[in-house]
């Protein structure tokens, strides 16, 4: 079998998009795994395969490089939501994930913006092992939690540079007090409106950038005081631009760029 693919990168972060309207949907763990491998596959930090729906453009599944389902990525669905658009003429669109409906806009200078909804700030939803503050967890660093349909952990750092986060990324992702795992960010603030970010994806390594880690770095950095309601995010791989007001959704805005097309030969 082969699947006709896209794929684009968003400051680096790098996905791949399975349009499979009007069609099943073959995509399975191990699927996913062997098309994620950078040596023997197409490699992406996530995969999108878009399907029918019926009460929106489409509704697109998450798997991350591992092989392992996710409910949510700001920039695939943000390049979903570009080709779509592109397709139609129009300058928005609403697409269905497993955070609900999300609604996207063509932004100045072709960039793209989705209403991410609003982070999940309770123990339970992030979810933590134990009924305790998501603003400052009981661990070493006194990181913040959230999510946005993935689970955040996010370290207020003063020298990014100094942070060797491959190294020290895997055991945060894996400590007990996640029972799901966590995404781990690792930030520099820079002023209230800039922050530098490097970030430990859960189950994807140490990527470029990544939309969900942005939005939930800023909403972390919002709750301690640190930080306004716009804020510029400086990842590896580019900026994109976060707000959140503190209570409704959070906004993600930027760039997205196909890289290539072609098909992939799956059993």
């Amino acid at each position: 079998m082969t699947l006709p693919f896209v794929k684009m990168h968003a400051h680096g972060d790098d996905f791949i998009i399975i349009d499979r309207r009007g069609q099943d949907d073959p995509i399975t763990a191990q699927i996913a795994r062997r098309l994620g491998n950078r040596h023997t596959g197409i490699g992406f930090n996530q995969l999108a395969v878009v399907l029918d729906c019926t009460d929106a453009a489409a509704r697109i599944k998450f798997w991350n490089a591992d092989g392992t389902p996710l409910q949510t990525c700001g920039s695939a669905t943000r390049g979903v939501a570009d080709r779509l658009m592109h397709e139609t003429g129009s300058q928005s669109v609403v697409l269905r994930t497993d955070r609900g409906l999300l609604t996207c806009v063509r932004a100045a200078a072709q960039q793209v913006s989705v209403n991410m909804g609003a982070p999940s700030l309770d123990w339970a939803a992030v979810p933590l092992a134990a009924a305790i503050d998501t603003r400052t967890l009981p661990i070493d660093g006194a990181p913040a939690a959230c999510s946005m349909g993935n689970p955040h952990c996010t370290y207020f750092v003063d020298d990014l540079a100094a942070l060797d986060v491959a190294a020290v990324g895997p055991a945060l992702e894996t400590h007990p007090l996640f029972p799901a795992r966590t995404n781990v960010h690792f930030v520099q603030v820079l002023d209230r409106q800039h922050i530098r970010l490097r970030i430990w994806e859960r189950g994807g390594g140490v990527p470029l950038g990544s939309g969900s880690c942005c939005c939930g770095a800023v909403v972390n950095g919002i709750r301690r005081g640190l930080l306004d309601a716009t804020v510029q995010v400086q990842c590896d791989g580019g900026t994109v631009t976060v707000q959140w007001d503190g209570q409704g959704g959070v906004v993600l805005t930027g760039s997205v760029e196909p890289i290539m097309q072609g098909a992939a030969y799956v059993l």
